[in-house]
C-alpha cells in the first residue's frame, strides 16, 4: 500500500546518504544537550554507586567539594554522550534501513527497530568503553590525590594496556548496551503512538515516550550499571573478573537488592530528563527535516 508504514520506510531507505546524516547530526545535537542538563544528577548517582551512600550524603560530598569541582569530569562524559548519540541514533537508523531491505518475510517488521538498535548497542560499546573508563577514573574522589588531571589519567590507563585500562567492564558494558538500545528503540516508537492517542502534541508524546522507556530500560539495567562503575572506578586493582567483581559487589551489599539499588530512584530522575529531552529533540528534529 502507498502509504503505508513499510512502504515508507523503504522510500526513507532508498533516499540514502542524506537522511542517514540527518539521523547521526539530530542524534549528536539532542545528546549534547540533554548532558549539560543532566551531569549533576548524574554525578550524584555515580557517588552512590561508588561509595555506597544515600542521596543527601553523596550530594553533601558534592556541597563540599564546591562548584568548581561539580563539572570535573564532564569533558569526557559530554564528548562520549555527543558522539554516543550520534552514532547510536545514526547507526540504528542505517541498520534498520538494510535490515527492511534485506529482511522482508523473514523478520517481523515490528522486530526490526529492537534489531537495529541491539547491534548498534554492540558497536556503541566496542567505541565508547575507553571514554566510559576515563570518566568514572576522574569522578571517584579517592582518585583525586593519585589522578588529579585527565592527561594522568590517560597515562596511567595507556601503561595499564587495552584489557585492563582502556576496556575494563567491556563485557558487562556490552551486554548493558545492547539490551538497553534494543529496549529502547523497540518501545519508544509504540508508546510515543499509546501518548500521542490521548490527545498530547508530539513533542510532549516524545518526551513522555522517551522518559518512560528510558525508565523501565534503566530500571531493569540498573545492577549492570553499578557493577560497570565499581569495576572502572578503582585504578591498580584490575586483576579480577565481571564474576567475581559481582560476587564482591553482591557481598559489600549485604546480598541485598535493595542496597544494589542505591541510587534507583536518581537513575529514574535522570532517565527522565536525559532520554525525555534527547528523545523530544530528536523526533522534533527528524520532523522538521522529514
Amino acid at each position: 500500500m502507498a502509504g503505508s508504514p513499510d512502504h515508507k520506510q523503504d522510500e526513507e531507505c532508498h533516499g540514502g546518504t542524506i537522511v542517514h546524516f540527518q539521523s547521526y547530526l539530530h542524534g549528536g545535537t539532542s545528546s549534547l544537550l540533554s548532558t549539560l542538563i543532566v551531569f549533576p544528577v548524574y554525578k550524584t548517582v555515580f557517588r552512590q554507586q561508588i561509595h555506597n551512600v544515600l542521596v543527601h550524603q553523596a550530594v553533601g560530598q558534592l556541597y563540599k567539594e564546591g562548584p568548581a569541582k561539580l563539572y570535573r569530569g564532564v569533558a569526557p562524559p559530554l564528548l562520549m554522550r555527543t558522539l554516543n548519540g550520534t552514532l547510536l541514533f545514526g547507526l540504528q537508523d542505517t541498520l534498520l534501513c538494510q535490515l527492511s531491505l534485506t529482511s522482508q518475510n523473514i523478520i517481523p517488521a515490528d522486530a526490526l527497530p529492537a534489531l537495529a538498535g541491539f547491534g548498534a548497542g554492540i558497536v556503541e560499546a566496542v567505541v565508547f568503553t575507553p571514554f566510559e573508563r576515563v570518566q568514572n577514573v576522574l569522578q571517584n574522589g579517592h582518585n583525586d590525590h593519585q589522578l588529579p588531571s585527565l592527561k594522568s589519567v590517560l597515562v596511567r590507563l595507556k601503561a595499564q594496556g587495552m584489557a585492563l585500562g582502556y576496556y575494563r567492564a567491556f563485557l558487562p558494558i556490552t551486554a548493558r548496551n545492547a539490551l538497553g538500545s534494543s529496549l529502547y528503540f523497540g518501545l519508544k516508537e509504540p508508546i510515543c503512538v499509546i501518548v500521542a492517542g490521548q490527545g498530547l502534541s508530539p513533542l510532549a508524546s516524545s518526551f513522555i515516550s522517551g522518559t518512560l522507556t528510558s525508565m523501565a530500560t534503566s530500571l531493569t539495567l540498573y545492577p549492570l550499571s553499578v557493577l560497570v562503575a565499581n569495576m572502572q572506578a578503582q585504578v591498580g586493582r584490575e586483576t579480577d573478573g565481571v564474576m567475581a567483581c559481582w560476587r564482591m559487589l553482591w557481598k559489600s551489599r549485604h546480598r541485598n537488592v535493595a542496597l544494589l539499588y542505591r541510587g534507583g530512584s536518581l537513575v529514574i530522575l535522570r532517565s527522565c530528563i536525559t532520554w525525555g529531552i534527547t528523545t523530544a529533540i530528536y523526533d522534533r528534529q527528524a520532523k522538521r527535516a522529514s
